[in-house]
């Protein structure tokens, strides 16, 4: 396929004076793992979220597969789709947060089919049955009746991750999905996003964790200060970045 999954050109966002992104290029395959890394406050998890426009940019434009983000053009100028033009077009966005945001009040399986249903409109027999399928896949078999207080993070993060594949997203979105958990269940995490990656799922991944990037991505992005400072093949660029604020940064988490 020519077209990439993710194009970003020239984006720009900024809060008022704050300029958290200023100018991001970059292209993401398909099928491609990119994992983005830096310092906190340098744009990281913003981009991520203007790729399905729970934030909007000031300037440039994104592409998912082909289609503008959020906006629609006509004779050289963007206008601003409406809401549920948006939400149609996220459907096809898996996004997974630091946080697991779970239904508190549904059971793991429930989490999982509510939008299925909800939003799809699959057939309830259906979206139980690719329910409990996805949560074999992510090693919860046994878990489908639990609520979310009876599961520690690392199950939590797993059924988040369920839930965002049961709408057949073409992108997977992780903001920081290990940041909150405890060191030992981070491994079951990152061990569900491994067997995505082997499936072949476009996945964009924020991440403090240098050995997945490592051994995962297909390329590493280094952000710094709302800008792209290095882009390349993770062994290349973990072991030998080029600029001096890679290497900085580096310095200090390997």
């Amino acid at each position: 396929m020519t077209e990439p999954m993710v194009r970003a050109e020239g984006v720009c966002k900024n809060y008022g004076r704050l300029e958290v992104l200023r100018g991001i290029d970059l292209e993401v395959a398909h099928g491609e793992v990119v994992c983005v890394i830096g310092p906190s406050g340098s744009g990281k998890s913003t981009f991520l979220r203007c790729i399905n426009h729970l934030e909007k940019v000031n300037a440039g434009k994104l592409y998912v597969d082909g289609e503008l983000v959020g906006y629609r053009q006509r004779g050289g100028k963007l206008y601003e789709l409406k809401e549920s033009e948006v939400a149609h077009t996220r459907r096809s966005i898996g996004m997974v947060f630091q946080r697991f945001n779970l239904f508190p009040h549904m059971t793991s399986l429930e989490n999982i089919t509510e939008a299925p249903v909800g939003v799809l409109g699959k057939p309830k027999a259906a979206a139980r049955k690719r329910g409990l399928e996805l949560l074999e896949q992510v090693g919860l078999a046994d878990k489908a009746g639990a609520y979310p207080n009876q599961l520690s993070g690392g199950q939590q993060q797993r059924v988040a991750i369920a839930r965002a594949l049961a709408m057949e997203p073409k992108l997977m979105l992780f903001d920081e999905p290990t940041s909150a958990l405890d060191p030992e269940l981070v491994g079951d995490v990152l061990g569900v996003m491994r067997d995505l990656a082997g499936q072949g799922m476009t996945m964009v991944v924020v991440t403090h964790e240098m050995g997945f990037a490592r051994e995962v991505g297909d390329s590493v992005v280094f952000m710094d200060e709302g800008v792209v400072v290095e882009k390349g093949d993770p062994r290349e660029v973990l072991a030998n970045p080029q600029q001096e604020r890679t290497k900085a940064f580096l310095s200090k988490v390997l």
